[in-house]
């Protein structure tokens, strides 16, 4: 059986970790029989989550994780896609992953304290009260030190949310009519946007990123249609 470790659930969204919830997807979404084990990052290979265990490895990254499963148990979301679909695929899981994302960290640990408040209570809030009171104040300026390395953190905040709504209008133009962003069949692409999209959509973290976001109903509506298929009560795969 696939264990899958990842955060403790917070909030209206399936996991508060974009990460996370892209992996969870995509279990779901492969039908795989998985069991979610609650984590913090220290546990994990490279100090962050998710991470699997599965036939005695652990593996660790959202992406070599998926590389994996495909490996294991067979390309059931993406093996029908041609080369150059795969590479439009993979370009666009960047554009979630490797910049959208900033602009979704910048929400969440930036300059806006009451969104801070809230990401601390449910990223430290089950923890004993020492760690509780220690940690979060050093996670927060590691992430605003790996925001502005990234070279996100280094403009106003109008300008990241700006450059956040551009990638957000770009998912709906790609997406347009289609029921998923590749077609007819769920990917690793749906996955993907899913885990952030919905970390956006359903949090109680405020940003412009979140007014453009409800305001494009292509989107909503693709999250939607993941959670009522996915993650409604009769789809549940956890063992």
């Amino acid at each position: 059986m696939i264990k899958l470790h990842q955060f403790a659930p917070a909030w209206e969204v399936q996991n508060l970790s974009p990460f996370c919830l892209k992996v969870e997807t995509y279990l779901r979404m492969a039908g795989l029989a998985f069991e979610v084990v609650h984590a913090i990052p220290p546990q994990a290979p490279k100090r962050q989550l998710p991470f699997i265990e599965d036939d005695g490895q652990r593996i660790a990254d959202s992406q070599f994780i998926i590389e994996y499963l495909k490996r294991t148990y067979g390309d059931t979301l993406d093996g029908h896609l041609s080369p150059p679909e795969r590479a439009v695929s993979n370009a666009m899981q960047r554009l979630v992953e490797n910049h959208l994302c900033w602009a979704f960290m910048f929400a969440r640990f930036g300059k806006r304290d009451a969104n801070w408040s809230e990401n601390k209570r449910a990223l430290f809030g089950p923890l004993p009260p020492v760690v509780r009171n220690l940690v979060p104040p050093v996670v927060r300026r590691q992430m605003l030190r790996e925001l502005r390395g990234h070279g996100m953190g280094r403009h106003t905040e109008a300008e990241i949310y700006q450059l956040g709504q551009r990638d957000l209008e770009s998912l709906r133009d790609f997406l347009a009519e289609k029921t998923w962003f590749m077609g007819e069949r769920p990917t690793t692409l749906d996955a993907s946007a899913f885990g952030l999209l919905a970390n956006v959509l359903w949090v109680p973290i405020e940003s412009p990123l979140k007014e453009c976001l409800k305001a494009l109903p292509t989107l909503t509506s693709f999250c939607t249609r993941v959670r009522d298929r996915y993650f409604s009560a009769g789809a549940n795969r956890v063992a």
